[in-house]
């Protein structure tokens, strides 16, 4: 039976609460794998020498958060046996929450003025490019309403810049982006791209640091999604490439 988010979240808490073992999972993930399987009895399945975080009638799901080259020889694996979905979850929107190492202490929550889309995975994506094209893998992008915890521990005067995350957990669920095999990461594309763009203004579009715009428009490119047209300066121009109309993203009320 389904369960929602906030169900899922406690769940997991009661499960660390309960000494059951995680693997060494934070909130987040704990919560998601109760949120995409509530029966307990398909987590932490042995798969060969791997260990997979769901197995059960729809297949083997992992739940990545950052790392993607670590999973390489798992998926290699696990892509042999049938189907697979990596499921990303993505901070859409995050209220954030400031904790001082020392003294414990805590500030008000407040609304981070960051946001992400699905183009957010594409710097992960990049590091299994070569599996991409396996018909067994799905990557599923969960867009994400977020509450995140971070130490006062940064270099800067404030201790923002370069502070450690304590731990972050899901509130809602705001929408969500399936791609896989090839088809459909058009669907990464920020929406209101010029008909020829460079990755600056991909960059900016997608809200990505230009490094990992430039990393997502080379897999992009690799994919077959964007061209690229030759160079506006000292900049490549990109043009996305038309592919069928397949819908792609469903947005949860």
């Amino acid at each position: 039976m389904p369960v929602t988010l906030q169900e899922s979240l406690e769940l997991a808490q009661k499960e660390s609460a309960g000494g059951i073992g995680t693997l060494g999972e934070r909130t987040l993930h704990a919560a998601l794998k109760y949120y995409l399987q509530p029966d307990p009895a398909f987590h932490e399945i042995k798969v060969g020498r791997w260990v997979a975080d769901i197995q059960d009638s729809w297949g083997i799901t992992e739940i990545q958060t950052r790392q993607f080259g670590r999973l390489q020889a798992k998926l290699e694996a696990f892509l042999a046996l049938g189907p697979v979905t990596v499921v990303y979850p993505v901070a859409a929107q995050k209220r954030l929450c400031w904790m001082d190492p020392e003294t414990g202490e805590t500030s008000p929550w407040h609304r981070s003025p960051k946001k992400k889309g699905p183009a957010d995975v594409l710097y992960e994506l990049y590091a299994i490019r070569d599996l991409l094209g396996n018909p067994n893998l799905s990557i599923r992008i969960l867009l994400l309403e977020m509450e995140e915890i971070r130490y006062l521990n940064g270099w800067s005067h404030d201790r923002k810049r370069g502070s450690t995350r304590m731990d972050r957990a899901p509130v809602s669920l705001l929408g969500e982006v399936t791609v896989g095999a090839k088809v459909g990461y058009e669907a990464l594309l920020p929406a209101g791209l010029p008909e020829e763009f460079t990755s600056k203004e991909f960059a900016k579009g997608a809200a990505l640091s230009l490094p990992s715009a430039q990393r997502g428009l080379l897999l992009l490119h690799q994919l077959g999604v964007v061209d690229r047209l030759g160079k506006q300066g000292r900049s490549y121009l990109y043009r996305a490439v038309e592919q069928p109309k397949t819908p792609r993203e469903e947005i949860v009320e």
